[in-house]
């Protein structure tokens, strides 16, 4: 059977620019009857995509005509927690006096005159602030990353372009972008671990979203680590979970910075700890996933491959670890209850920590001179066991 092709996506980013250009049309073409039902607008590769502009009205705010578009963010066949989120702009001519000196402009023409444009980009509901040093947007600005901004700019100049000589052109025009579920869909993100406050991020470098690809999972590894660098922390703990990452901070409280959910992204998140020189790297991980990085596995994830259970086997062998070969395992969980059986339910720690021993040699060679320690969790949620210092 023929496997199904996934379909590609847009970013929060591109869906803020056509939104933009969309509202920006309405605002300076409001008497020209502009059409704002569908809207094109440049990527940064230079194609030109199209977008259908969900909704769009102009308003009477503060006796300020304003104008309203957007788009209903479509992720393609990626699981994004913004898929199908709205994603709105305002635009709104900006009076002389409330001007800032913060105010990203574009110029077209000679000098300040006619041809001088300036354009304001804010963030408005459910658009987050951040908080906190090392992100690629600076403290106390809304989380409207690089890329999506100059995507934003460049479609918003497209409209006032195209309403040269058929609106009077204001020197100043100021894009408010919103994402009304923003807040809610942000509890979902690790946004507040980054410091990121009060909504979600309007991200993108392509315009395009991939569908199951790393490029989400690594650059918010890197994010994570860039902030924690910011912020002063020497030692960084990589989990491959939730679970692992809340055993390691309940039995030893790190600074909040300092941890890093890598997923199944081990060899990513081990290289990207050492361009970052971490003094030290704490690795939690439950059972199977350690008997994996044991094994040498530097992409964890089961698409990848699920475990070889019968490998498993041999190796927990070669370690000393005596499990029959013979024996019919489905499952890691079955193996690990196999090797603890008669305890009690305690853990039996000698063999254990024989695969926390071999899980960070396998991550000291792929993080050189950073010293390792592992940490494997049980399926309760705690720390049982831990590879030696030495």
């Amino acid at each position: 059977m023929k496997k199904k092709e996934l379909r590609s996506g847009y970013t929060t980013g591109a869906c803020a620019a056509a939104a933009a250009k969309a509202a920006t049309l309405l605002l300076l073409g409001a008497k020209d009857n502009f059409q704002t039902e569908v809207v094109e607008i440049p990527f940064p590769d230079h194609s030109r995509v199209s977008f259908k502009i969900h909704n769009s009205q102009l308003i009477t705010h503060n006796s300020e005509l304003v104008a309203l578009a957007s788009v209903i963010k479509d992720a393609g066949d990626d699981p994004d927690v913004t898929n199908g989120a709205e994603i709105m702009a305002e635009a709104g001519i900006q009076n002389s006096e409330h001007r800032t000196q913060n105010t990203d402009s574009l110029m077209r023409g000679e000098g300040q005159g006619a041809g001088y444009i300036q354009i304001q980009i804010k963030g408005g509901t459910g658009v987050g602030a951040v908080t906190k040093p090392g992100l690629p947007v600076p403290v106390g600005e809304p989380a409207i990353n690089p890329v999506p901004r100059k995507m934003i700019e460049n479609a918003v100049m497209e409209a006032i372009d195209a309403c040269r000589g058929k609106a009077s052109l204001a020197p100043a025009i100021e894009i408010t972008i919103s994402v009304p579920d923003g807040e809610e869909l942000a509890k979902k993100t690790l946004n507040s671990r980054l410091g990121i406050i009060g909504g979600i991020s309007i991200l993108g470098t392509t315009g395009i979203v991939k569908p199951v690809s790393t490029e989400a999972w690594t650059a918010t590894i890197t994010s994570s680590m860039d902030v924690a660098v910011a912020t002063g922390q020497k030692e960084i703990v990589l989990s491959a979970g939730r679970t692992s990452e809340k055993a390691h901070m309940k039995k030893y409280g790190l600074p909040e910075e300092s941890y890093v959910l890598m997923g199944d992204y081990l060899e990513y998140s081990l290289q990207e700890a050492k361009k970052h020189n971490f003094r030290k790297i704490h690795l939690c991980a439950q059972w199977a996933k350690m008997v994996k990085i044991a094994m040498a596995t530097p992409q964890t994830h089961v698409r990848f491959g699920a475990i070889d259970i019968k490998k498993s086997v041999e190796f927990l062998n070669s370690l000393g670890i005596n499990v029959p070969p013979d024996r019919e395992f489905n499952t890691a969980r079955e193996i690990f209850d196999y090797i603890n059986a008669g305890d009690a339910g305690a853990i039996n720690k000698l063999p254990i920590e024989k695969v926390c021993n071999a899980a960070k040699s396998y991550a000291e060679e792929i993080a050189q001179e950073i010293p390792v320690v592992t940490y494997l969790v049980s399926y309760d949620g705690r720390i049982t066991a831990n590879s030696r210092a030495g």
